[in-house]
């Protein structure tokens, strides 16, 4: 198993996790198999989408934070609740096929650590 750590840098943060996952493949000498991806967190989750375009992560995080706004008289104390709520939606953990050494993701796929909760400081396990 491997632990990456990643520091986001906003409330809503997307980081794309997809070549430190391939390294670990590549360092594993994973030829064929499943990877999964975990994170160990309430308020954060992981997902597969475009690559390509930046305005693609723009338009998830502001469609979330309408579905799910940050004010909404949520019981919850500490007040992050819509990142809990966010966190659930997208979920904390995934699989990829690896075949010949190489994650198979689309043309235009990537990995990404979704922050719902930051800035922090983050932990995703891979094995």
């Amino acid at each position: 198993m491997k632990t990456i750590t990643i520091s986001t840098k906003a409330r809503t943060d997307f980081i794309n996790i997809t070549s430190e996952v391939q390294n670990y493949v590549r360092d594993e000498q994973i030829i064929t198999g499943v990877i999964t991806i975990f994170i160990p967190h309430t308020t954060a989750a992981v997902t597969i989408n475009e690559n390509a375009d930046p305005d693609v992560l723009r338009d998830m995080s502001d469609t979330l934070d309408k579905m799910v706004p940050w004010q909404n008289n949520y019981a919850h104390y500490e007040g992050n609740s819509a990142a809990h709520v966010k966190s659930s939606m997208y979920g904390v953990s995934l699989q990829v096929i690896v075949e010949n050494g190489i994650l198979q993701l689309g043309t235009w796929q990537g990995i990404y650590f979704c922050e719902f909760d930051g800035p922090r400081n983050r932990k995703a396990f891979i094995k």
